[in-house]
């Protein structure tokens, strides 16, 4: 019996299949739990809708309204029903009614009221006319009662005046007359106040006309006083249908009416909000129970979904495990190798320093072994006359010798003399001195350049002057730099903190590859330092070499990248110059052209941003 095949394209169409199939699950259950949270939530918002704490000190402020109202409403038939009225209470009620229709006003906006909103700007409109109203009941009150004391006050001053008169006065029966009258205008007055009628105002007018028929018939100073009465009984006239006026007007007012119905509005509004806040707080309990329900349900199927998973993830990771062994493996036998490569680059870039200083220290050395040589032939002619001499000084010292033999060693020793002066032995033998000294000066500047080059008698990170460090790095890469020339541009900038080995290994790395970039004939090699910013200083490096194509550019940094023949470069150079660089917190930036030649440009801070760099496992390497 034959298997059926499966052709590779169908089983690739059924994957997909199940992909999208897949997908489409995953939005669908992300929809529905979206769906879920947003019913949930607006539940929840339905149930938060009503403030009874802002809600009771809207009350709280519509209650105080409405007890200045009905304060204001009591004051005000207070001075009218007391036979001797006083003065309305002074007390200025508009702070506390701005304060009270603020709040009010602030709980309207936050309870979103819209029985506030709308009554708000009514009560207010009606209270302040109110509050106007009563200061000028007030006012007028006041002006009444100041008239109607000036009245009942004359009672006193006309009867004072009567008895004045009496004994000069022959017609004394005017005087009792008069006497009645302002009597009777007095008592009308008071009625007229106690009782306003347009009857009464009537008789009031009539005696205050009476009042001044009498007052022309009695003497002057009589007549003076009722003429005040009469005057005052005016300004009671005049102030006390004014008072009525306003009480009239007080009487049609609706603050405390609007008071009332708002408050009752505003009660019956929130007790819509409670039942509907209960209402959905109802549905809200039974949906979080369904919600619980399906949470547990789906809490199951993820605890039996876990342990699968967990079963995975065991297999998981001991594939893992494995893996990671392997490759820990491979990556050690990759940095031994990487370490092997690196040594052999140290070895190198040391073999070529050392074939550079053996070839600049043989010049020197050999004039010392010349100058030495020279010496060397010399000394037999310094030994003779030197013998000569002493046979002499011994000759003369004895004082005895034979005067032929004296004269004759004397003749031999000036003859030696002679033959010295002639040969110019004691200026050769200075010059010969002196071309000594300047071989050996030269081997010590060779050596103390060397030394500091390398650092080693100096703690790693130090305060370094990079002019210096480019001065030692040129005299040992002199053998490199012979045919070429070199143009120094060396700006007056700051020392920096850094690791003076690892920068001066950045300036030979570079100043080598500008030399080998030079292909053939006499290249010019520019170093140039100069201040970047305020915080930083900057070396060129600038040779006009063959240069570097565009495509090789970007991985000219790369580890064990090279464009040089197989053998003679392992790529690390450049690698190690730009983790020197990095390290030190600086940048490190080419332009290039090919057939124009190419600009390394090193930017350093003048104090590294982190604390000092290890060392890196190639700091002493040389050119890629």
């Amino acid at each position: 019996m034959m298997t059926p095949t499966i052709q590779p394209g169908v089983l690739l169409e059924r994957g997909r299949r199940l992909l999208d199939i897949r997908a489409l699950r995953y939005a669908l259950m992300a929809g529905a739990g979206l769906l879920l949270a947003a019913i949930l939530a607006f539940l929840f918002f339905k149930t938060q809708g009503a403030d009874v704490k802002r809600s009771g000190e809207v009350l709280a402020a519509l209650r105080q309204l409405k007890q200045i109202d009905a304060r204001w409403d009591v004051d005000v038939l207070r001075s009218r029903a007391e036979l001797h009225p006083q003065s309305l209470p002074a007390e200025d009620p508009r702070p506390l009614l701005a304060r009270l229709q603020k709040d009010l006003a602030a709980a309207a906006q936050s309870l979103e009221s819209a029985v506030l909103a709308q009554g708000l700007p009514g009560l207010t409109r009606d209270f302040s006319r109110k509050a106007d109203m009563i200061g000028q009941y007030r006012q007028a009150g006041t002006t009444t009662r100041q008239a109607l004391a000036r009245v009942l006050g004359a009672d006193t001053e006309i009867a004072g005046l009567v008895r004045g008169s009496w004994q000069d006065f022959r017609e004394r029966e005017r005087l009792v007359a008069a006497e009645n009258t302002a009597l009777q205008a007095i008592a009308e007055a008071q009625r007229y106040h106690y009782a306003p009628s347009e009857t009464q105002r009537k008789v009031v007018e009539t005696v205050a006309q009476d009042l001044q028929h009498a007052a022309g018939r009695v003497p002057p100073a009589l007549r003076d006083g009722m003429l005040r009465l009469e005057d005052h009984v005016q300004q009671l006239l005049a102030a006390r249908p004014v008072e009525e006026e306003l009480y009239t007007r007080l009487s049609f007012l609706t603050a405390g009416p609007r008071v009332d119905s708002l408050t009752t509005a505003f009660s019956g509004e929130m007790e819509a909000t409670l039942t509907r806040q209960e209402f959905y707080r109802a549905y809200l309990v039974a949906y979080s129970g369904a919600l619980l329900i399906l949470l547990g349900y789906l809490a199951m199927r993820l605890v039996a979904s876990y342990r699968l998973l967990h079963q995975a993830n065991e297999e998981l990771e001991q594939r893992v495990v494995e893996r990671t062994r392997e490759l820990s493996e491979a990556l050690q036998q990759l940095k031994e190798s990487e370490a092997q490569l690196i040594q052999t680059e140290k070895m190198s870039s040391l073999g070529q320093m050392v074939a550079g200083v053996a070839h600049e220290i043989n010049t020197p050395l050999a004039y010392v072994k010349n100058s030495l040589g020279s010496v060397t032939g010399k000394l037999p002619e310094l030994a003779q006359l030197t013998g000569e001499a002493e046979k002499l000084l011994e000759l003369l010292r004895t004082g005895a010798a034979n005067p032929h033999q004296l004269a004759q060693q004397f003749a031999l020793t000036e003859q030696l003399i002679g033959q010295f002066k002639d040969h110019h032995v004691l200026e050769e033998l200075q010059t010969l001195l002196k071309d000594g000294l300047y071989g050996i000066s030269q081997i010590s500047e060779i050596v103390i350049n060397l030394k500091n080059f390398s650092r080693l008698d100096r703690s790693r990170m130090d305060s370094f002057d990079l002019n210096e460090g480019i001065e030692s790095t040129l005299l040992l890469a002199k053998h490199e730099l012979k045919g070429h020339t070199v143009k120094k541009n060396l700006g007056d900038i700051p020392r920096i903190t850094c690791s003076p080995s690892q920068i001066n290994q950045v300036f030979l790395n570079l100043i080598n590859n500008a030399a080998q970039a030079i292909e053939s004939g006499r290249g010019v090699i520019s170093l140039t330092t100069r201040r970047a910013d305020a915080t930083h200083v900057a070396v060129e490096v600038q040779d006009n070499g063959k240069g570097i194509p565009a495509d090789v550019l970007p991985k000219i940094f790369d580890p064990f990248f090279t464009t040089k023949d197989v053998g003679k470069g392992t790529g690390l150079g450049l690698s190690i110059v730009y983790k020197i660089i990095e390290q030190h917190g600086g940048t490190i930036h080419v332009d290039s052209g090919v057939g124009v030649g190419t600009r390394f440009t090193v930017v350093l801070p003048l104090t590294p941003p982190l604390p000092a760099p290890e060392d890196a496992p190639a700091a002493s390497a040389a050119t890629a």
